[in-house]
């Protein structure tokens, strides 16, 4: 419920930026502004972030009675880091009026896209681009993967927790630094184990990641992996299905992520880091098609913001405190997450 408050946050934080907004990008009415987003590897289907971004944009499209395709909505898939530029160009000669660009990963094709096609609005997620054509997104991930770390503390049975990442990088380092910050909180004894599967799409990377780890005594494993995250779901539910005594636990990213938790005992997500990747979408459009697209805007949303948080999930209510207490901490300013591991 918390998350749907950054709609009124983006709505109030773009009209603030409207007398300053950029006119370069096209303008539309409700029936004629188009857009398309390019996604990371992983697809649209991952269940994570592009997931979060497509149905912000599909939302978009029913609101405003629009379909699929170049006349209302549309997503270009990127099957590799190689098809960035390609299906942004794409896009731009499907003639989009706002063109996502949905990770980090993309950011330079889309800058240098952007610069070459000037009447486009461009919105980059999770980066910061710079051009009055363009408008920037970031999240305070470390702030909502903190929380994840107090809720893996306070619920560990083994005193071994893990930490799954995509690709190292500057985003992902947030995610493995705010987890630790909030476990060491609780905790300083408990021991973190790191991996990086190296990839956003090899589910089969991240079970194997995840067996290694769940063998070695870990019973919670937060990740932040895209489609490699599903992987971690999948030997979760593997191990819980061989021996029902044994319970692991998974925790979910960017969506909540209690579905892909679900199994035939019972549910193994113990909660999910929450990301207005979708509200963000839907108001970002709604704004370029009232012409008062925010180019050259950069946006930051954390836990004050109610841009990030961490679901109820299967946490007790005595966890559920102390998390709402540490959350408390970090929007007074008395606890500052860091953003590097």
């Amino acid at each position: 419920m918390g998350l749907l408050a950054i709609g009124l946050g983006v709505s109030l934080t773009l009209a603030a930026c409207g007398g300053g907004a950029k006119d370069s990008g096209k303008s539309g009415s409700a029936k004629g502004h188009t857009v398309a987003m390019v996604t990371d590897v992983g697809g649209v289907d991952d269940k994570s972030f592009n997931q979060s971004a497509w149905e912000g944009l599909q939302a978009w499209g029913k609101e405003h009675d629009l379909k699929k395709g170049k006349d209302g909505f549309n997503y270009l898939q990127s099957n590799s880091d190689s098809d960035f530029v390609t299906n942004l160009n794409s896009a731009v000669k499907s003639q989009f009026n706002t063109v996502f660009g949905i990770g980090y990963k993309i950011a330079p094709a889309l800058e240098d896209v952007a610069k070459q096609n000037p009447k486009t609005n461009f919105a980059i997620i999770d980066s910061v681009v710079k051009g009055d054509n363009v408008v920037s997104v970031i999240f305070k991930d470390h702030e909502a993967a903190f929380l994840a770390g107090v809720a893996a503390a306070k619920t560990t049975e083994t005193k071994k927790l893990g930490f799954v990442g995509g690709q190292e990088g500057e985003v992902i380092g947030r995610f493995e630094a705010g987890f630790i910050a909030g476990v060491k909180a609780v905790d300083p004894d408990i021991d973190v184990k790191v991996e990086y599967a190296g990839s956003f799409g090899d589910s089969a990377k991240g079970k194997q990641l995840a067996a290694a780890m769940y063998n070695s005594g870990i019973d919670i494993i937060y990740q932040a992996a895209g489609d490699t995250g599903n992987g971690v779901f999948s030997e979760a539910k593997d191990i819980m299905k061989a021996d029902s005594k044994k319970k692991v636990w998974v925790i979910g990213v960017d969506r909540d992520q209690t579905e892909e938790g679900k199994y035939e005992g019972g549910n193994l997500t113990l909660a999910s880091t929450l990301k207005g990747v979708k509200t963000a979408v839907v108001d970002i459009s709604n704004d370029a098609m009232k012409d008062k697209f925010p180019g050259g805007e950069t946006l930051t949303y954390g836990l004050k913001e109610d841009g990030v948080d961490l679901s109820k999930g299967q946490l007790t209510d005595d966890v559920q405190k102390a998390v709402d207490d540490y959350k408390q901490q970090i929007v007074d300013g008395k606890i500052e997450v860091p953003e590097k591991p």
